[in-house]
């Protein structure tokens, strides 16, 4: 052995000293020195696997694998080549790996360094000098490397993360696998049987990850199941796989086993070898340990997926359901079971009823009643709890449970699911909890939950071999659930995603009112009191749970009864853009139980005492569960609907024993000891939460504001704010010149610009930018944040340099004109959400909060055309005429097109837009309608009173002028400290009144409410500084600043005020 090391440096230097060399050269030598150091070593290095991203050397001896090696070329830093993400993948998720740069050797295990030493090292002259005691230390470390044996993985959480590792690596070989072209055969064929059979807009990156976590989770469950430890391997497993999982059994041995693409074998195997050391029976131990919070199988898989790729959970809306959450809906559904539809024995209930055979409607055959079906299965932990919960009424039946199981639950049980790892999960958690019950799966036994997208119609499919056939067949068994059985149970947590990531054809239109499978006209989510919604952008009825909710509203109305429960977003219950959805339910089902459990940190939610409120879920989302029933003989009134509210911590403990909080309430009731409210859904809204009726209909007597100025939208939405928005014209025109001189690439690349969007590309902005001849004209202010104007190039186009560019609207704000800006919608729990614009407007001027869109509304429309202008056509007030009648008539005062009126006999458009912004300013008018401001855009109140008119108007008008910056208030603040003016820090001293942006220097003299004013969701003395840190202020800037905090402190006395003025004039409602 002492001979291998200077035969193989010696022949190094030979290949360097030709000075043509690369890392591929010294490989054959590398691998001859290794080869030698020990018996039975061989160290493959296929080009084919070093493409797909494998590392350079396997190193096996004999049947067992060793570890890897990665070489580079000679005098590469390895401290650098640590660090790349190449080198820090392996390091995750290879135990035993070398790196080298042919000199220096570098041995990790477990991604910690071990050992490191050199053979020879360059010299200044790039000369090799052989280092005689480095030659020993890289023997000795290769003796370590031959010996180190896979450390034994013991916790969950450790087999996960190592799985997550591992399953990166797998994945990354089969995207680049799949672009080769020529090599790709087998790959490409079972993508395409997937997008013929499962997922038709699979794209190659996704179809990479669902095959790594298929394999991952196959081997995993495959490992679960066997006790011959010796024998386990990549090419044994699908012999280990429950057979009560047909489906990945049956396609296992082309996607893991002999079959598996010899570009990926490595990866697979080094996991096997894992899982073969691992002590399984500790790890399936800890998956007994089921705890109120966590289930540990599922716990297990969130951490995969969390390593794994974090992202993905976001997109699918993954998260686990606590178990007392899970346990309220089951055990309601029984006691809805039992009580609402006299099933006697409820979920446990074997009853079976006759119907039409789907395939044949002369014929009849035998169901059970009560099918139950998960729908996003996920890890399954709802119907666990569903066997748990039926389990119970067998504790003195246990002779018969076998026979039951068997006969009676089987085949009721249903779950689909979209991924892979937590279908494969499912199938084994639920496989083992029935084993752990005393159940024995007979050899042609499985368990209904399948592979499927529960949202996308199945294809027909013609029989096939091999894969597809396997994909077709669960494919179809699944459809057979979806469209025929009478399922009359559908409970879940569907996933939440505003970004939907199921977009099929068939869901889309069944929300739209149509089905597309039968051509039936079914209810529509876009609609309601049979007319369009008409929402600008509804995005949010294509969030997730939306569309599950769709699907099983559907799926109970072809069996005519049932019941849908389902823990989601509590959006749905007050949004107004889910008024429609909301109509539907109302119309399909015929009682309707919401019991909100809040938690919602986005609209930061406090309990009605003021105290702390926690969601039940590790989500900023809140969220509720909806109960609905359909009977057999329904009503065709809309649906009674309950309300219930539960508030508070998540849990109360007191000497480690739980005494209170959510997870307390939910265990220890249920829909019967629920104390609820009863309300009265109507038009336009059908909300389904309570509201003061009396104040409802005082409200509603108002005008809305949309009304009133029908010409607006919401504001412009560039898509890229750090490329389209600058501090100035300069900066703008800079980038604009630059920007359209680059490649697409280049671009992407200098302005992070990331990924293009389906809005926003990077060669469209580009081009529209050129098509615009490249003119000054087009550098506009906009109106940004509160008090911050920036500039913009502006071409009025949508889809090219900005996202959306509104220009219907925004064309009239680039002439002399005023208009406010506000939100239809909000999160935030006081109304603050207007201010004043009268230039181009920024989508987020007033808030950047999900849900708190904002919109631009001019006071005055320009005319369109030269033609127009041509003909002596001046602006005109965006003032609907009935409305202006309406208000003339009670005030008796004729009204001017233009401008202000004499405040005698005439009054004019600026007159009423100054009036309606110091009704918007009222604390009062805020806080007494709270609740409607919350969910539709504000309405005006109008008065009859002359004086009040006019007060108020006077009041507006220097509200406006401040906010414009037109007027200034009385200067407060000052500025005493010389020094850098870098914004450091933003940070406020209440008891100094000072507010500091650096270690030295502040503002000074800024009492709490003027730091604490907030305009939307902004605190506005906060976010100015905030967006500027890092920056150095100008004189100018600190002027601004001064003046901002001078308008804001004048702004508050103006709004006390504002309701001094209308309790003199007897308050709300107006007279």
């Amino acid at each position: 052995m002492s001979n291998s090391l200077p035969k193989y440096l010696e022949e190094i230097a030979g290949i360097y000293q030709q000075g043509n060399a690369t890392e591929h050269s010294y490989r054959p030598a590398l691998k001859k020195l290794i080869e030698s150091l020990n018996n039975n070593l061989q160290a493959l290095n296929e080009p084919k696997r070093i493409a797909c991203g494998a590392p350079d050397f396997v190193i096996n001896q004999g049947m067992v694998e060793i570890g890897h090696l990665e070489a580079k070329d000679i005098g590469t830093s390895l401290k650098k080549v640590e660090n790349t993400p190449q080198i820090k993948r392996y390091l995750q998720a290879l135990g035993n790996l070398i790196i080298t740069d042919h000199l220096e050797f570098r041995w990790y295990v477990s991604g910690e360094l071990r050992l490191s030493a050199s053979v020879a090292t360059l010299n200044q002259k790039k000369q090799i000098k052989p280092d005689s005691p480095g030659i020993l230390q890289v023997e000795q470390l290769f003796c370590q490397f031959f010996l180190s044996k896979v450390i034994q993985i013991t916790t969950p959480r450790e087999l996960a993360k190592k799985m997550a590792a591992l399953a990166q690596l797998i994945r990354d070989a089969i995207a680049q696998a799949l672009k080769d072209q020529d090599c790709g055969g087998m790959l490409r064929q079972q993508l395409q049987s997937f997008q013929r059979v499962l997922i038709s807009d699979l794209n190659e990156a996704q179809f990479a990850d669902m095959y790594a976590q298929t394999i991952c989770y196959g081997l995993f469950a495959a490992r679960c199941n066997t006790d011959q430890i010796s024998s386990f391997s990549r090419e044994t497993a699908a012999f280990r796989l429950p057979k009560t999982n047909p489906f990945l059994r049956g396609i296992f041995h082309q996607i893991a086993g002999t079959e598996l693409d010899e570009r990926i074998t490595w990866a697979v195997d080094t996991l096997a070898t894992i899982l073969q050391q691992t002590d399984m029976e500790g790890i399936l131990g800890s998956f007994g340990k089921r705890t109120r919070k966590e289930d540990p199988v599922v716990h297990f898989y969130e951490t995969f997926l969390a390593e794994y790729d974090s992202k993905m959970r976001e997109s699918r809306g993954v998260y686990y359901t606590p178990e007392p959450v899970v346990s309220y809906m089951v055990r309601s559904v029984d006691y809805i079971l039992k009580n609402k539809f006299q099933i006697p024995k409820g979920l446990a209930d074997a009853k079976k009823i006759t119907i039409k055979n789907p395939n044949n409607s002369q014929e009849t055959q035998e169901v059970h009643q009560v099918l139950i079906l998960d729908p996003a299965v996920g890890t399954g932990t709802f119907l666990h709890s569903v066997i748990d919960y039926i389990y119970e009424s067998f504790r003195q039946q246990k002779g018969m449970w076998s026979s039951y199981v068997s006969k009676h639950l089987l085949p009721r049980l249903f779950g689909f699911e979209l991924l892979m790892a937590p279908y494969t999960v499912a199938h084994m958690k639920l496989g083992l909890q029935l084993q752990e019950l005393g159940y024995d799966f007979s050899a042609d036994e499985r368990l209904g939950i399948y592979l499927t997208n529960t949202l996308q119609e199945a294809f027909q499919i013609p029989p096939a071999d091999g894969f597809l056939n396997r994909i077709r067949d669960e494919a179809e068994s699944a459809q057979g659930v979806k469209q025929e059985h009478p399922v009359m149970v559908i409970i879940g947590n569907p996933p939440y995603s505003g970004h939907s990531v199921n977009t099929g054809e068939w869901i889309k239109e069944l929300l739209k009112g149509k089905d597309i499978i039968s051509g039936e006209k079914t209810a529509s989510y876009f609609e309601v009191d049979s007319q369009p919604l008409g929402e600008k952008n509804p995005k949010w009825l294509n969030d997730d749970y939306v569309k599950f909710i769709r699907f099983s509203q559907w799926r109970i109305e072809k069996t005519g009864y049932g019941i849908l429960a389902f823990v989601t977003n509590h959006g749905y219950l007050d949004n107004p853009t889910f008024r429609g959805m909301r109509q539907s339910l109302l119309k399909t089902f015929d009682d309707i139980y919401i019991l909100d459990l809040h938690g919602n940190s986005k609209k930061k939610e406090v309990c009605p005492d003021g105290s702390p409120d926690q969601n039940v879920f590790d989500i900023q989302q809140g969220v509720a569960i909806g109960i609905f029933i359909k009977y057999h003989n329904g009503s065709s009134n809309l649906a009674k609907v309950y309300h219930a509210d539960l508030w508070g911590k998540r849990e109360m403990i007191e000497n480690q024993v739980i005494v209170g909080g959510k997870y307390h309430w939910l265990d220890e009731n249920d829909l019967y000891s629920t104390s609820w409210q009863e309300l009265q859904p109507d038009s336009p809204f059908y909300l389904f939460k309570p509201q003061n009726i009396n104040l409802r209909s005082e409200y509603d007597q108002f005008c809305k504001i949309t009304e009133i100025m029908p010409v607006n939208s919401v504001g412009i939405v560039t898509a890229r704010d750090s490329l389209t928005i600058q501090w100035s014209e300069q900066e703008i025109w800079d980038i604009v010149n630059d920007f359209i001189n680059l490649s697409p690439e280049q671009a992407r690349i200098k302005y992070n610009l990331g990924k293009d969007s389906q809005d926003w590309k990077i060669d469209l902005a580009q081009k529209d930018i050129k098509q615009s001849n490249l003119s000054k004209d087009n550098l506009l202010p906009i109106s940004y944040r509160p008090f911050d104007q920036r500039y913009t190039y502006y071409t009025g186009n949508s889809g090219g340099f900005h996202c959306r560019a509104r220009i219907d609207t925004m064309r009239h704000l680039k002439e002399n004109n005023l208009g406010f800006h506000l939100c239809r919608q909000i999160v935030s729990e006081t109304w603050q959400h207007i201010l004043i614009t009268n230039q181009l407007t920024d989508d987020s001027y007033v808030s950047n909060k999900s849900r708190e869109r904002g919109y631009t509304m001019p006071l005055y429309c320009y005319p369109e055309t030269q033609a127009e202008k041509d003909m002596g056509m001046s602006r005109r007030p965006n003032l609907a005429p009935e409305f202006i009648k309406e208000l003339s008539a009670k005030l008796d005062l004729e009204f001017i097109s233009d401008g202000k009126g004499d405040e005698k006999k005439t009054f004019g458009p600026e007159d009423i837009f100054n009036y309606i912004y110091a009704v918007f300013h009222s604390p009062q008018y805020r806080q007494r309608y709270a609740e409607f401001l919350k969910i539709d855009f504000p309405r005006v109140p109008l008065t009859s009173n002359k004086e009040l008119f006019w007060e108020l108007v006077k009041k507006g008008d220097r509200l406006v002028q401040l906010h414009l910056m037109k007027a200034t208030g009385k200067e407060i603040s000052s500025y005493p400290v010389a020094g850098s003016n870098l914004v450091e820090q933003v940070k406020y001293d209440e008891n100094k009144q000072q507010i500091l942006i650096n270690s030295d220097q502040y503002f000074a003299g800024i009492p709490p409410q003027i730091w604490n004013f907030y305009i939307g969701g902004y605190q506005v003395c906060q976010k100015w500084l905030k967006d500027r840190k890092g920056r150095h202020l100008s004189y100018d800037d600190l002027e601004h600043y001064q003046q901002i905090i001078s308008i804001l402190g004048e702004s508050i006395a103006i709004m006390e005020t504002i309701d001094i003025i209308i309790n003199k004039y007897g308050g709300f409602p107006f007279s």
